[in-house]
């Protein structure tokens, strides 16, 4: 028995030790993009007399300093805020820009690339050429300045780059697909519902992470809209200020910086496989 089980143990490290030796690149790679994540973390559970230290692991686990940072007035107005901005963006991003989408990557009109050139050229086109003209128009006109509603409503007419990245991804299904449920009579709207919608569950779902963390990590457009209105911000602003508040207290910093990333890093975690799907499929055909 003893002989056979050591050459069964030898194969198995060889194995391993070739496994290692091969990912070797990979496996440095993720540990160099693990490390800032171990730091934030360990230094968010120390007191906060070693958080100024150069101590790297805690002397004592410090887990009331998420409590202490969930409790922080205004912490959770930050947290509803965002999760509406980013919630309300994104459904209203595929709203408008899945039929434009479509529209582009199926219809045969006149016009047709010019319309798409003039997509591509609002990707292109900086916001911080636009954002005078806009401010004023919402300041003056709407009186809509101190609120989020600047930046959620603009998104209910569709997203430059979300309906480039859709067409591109509509292209790679077969117009053999349309053209039969044209056949058993669905229109436009039935056939998209009914047959493109289903199809393009990656594509949609690439477009909605893009867009969900844009508006989850959205600075600068909360700093325009919204910095006079506390009852406003967002969690990305209200955590310059609570940086502000607590420049010292490092280890209650890191944790505020936790919470904020950690609902991103979660939700990618689980539609990691259909998103790279769906960014994958999007440069299959021009």
């Amino acid at each position: 028995m003893p002989d056979t089980v050591v050459p069964v143990r030898g194969a198995r490290r060889k194995a391993l030790l070739e496994w290692v030796a091969v990912h070797a690149l990979a496996i440095a790679g993720a540990l160099l993009f693990l490390m800032p994540f171990a730091f934030v973390f360990l230094t968010s559970v120390m007191s906060d007399r070693q958080a100024l230290t150069s101590d790297l692991w805690p002397a004592n686990w410090q887990w009331d300093n998420y409590v202490h940072v969930w409790r922080t007035p205004g912490f959770l107005t930050w947290w509803r805020n965002t999760l509406l901005y980013a919630g309300a963006g994104t459904a209203l991003t595929l709203l408008s820009s899945v039929p434009v989408a479509y529209a582009l990557a199926k219809f045969r009109f006149r016009g047709r690339n010019l319309a798409l050139m003039a997509v591509v050229s609002m990707m292109m086109l900086p916001p911080q050429v636009t954002v005078i003209p806009m401010y004023l128009v919402w300041a003056n006109q709407f009186h809509l300045t101190g609120s989020l509603w600047p930046l959620i409503v603009p998104l209910a007419f569709g997203d430059a780059f979300s309906i480039f990245l859709l067409r591109q991804f509509l292209l790679t299904i077969p117009d053999e697909y349309v053209e039969a449920a044209r056949i058993d009579g669905c229109g436009h709207l039935r056939t998209l519902i009914r047959v493109v919608l289903p199809m393009s569950k990656p594509g949609i779902a690439a477009v909605a992470l893009f867009q969900f963390f844009y508006c989850w990590n959205d600075y600068f457009g909360p700093q325009i809209y919204a910095s006079d209105n506390p009852a406003a911000w967002t969690l990305s602003y209200g955590l310059e200020s609570f940086k502000s508040a607590h420049h010292t207290d490092w280890n209650l910093t890191m944790a505020a910086t936790l919470l904020v990333m950690a609902p991103v890093m979660i939700v990618f975690f689980f539609a990691q496989r259909a998103f790279i799907e769906g960014v994958t499929l999007t440069g299959v055909k021009g």
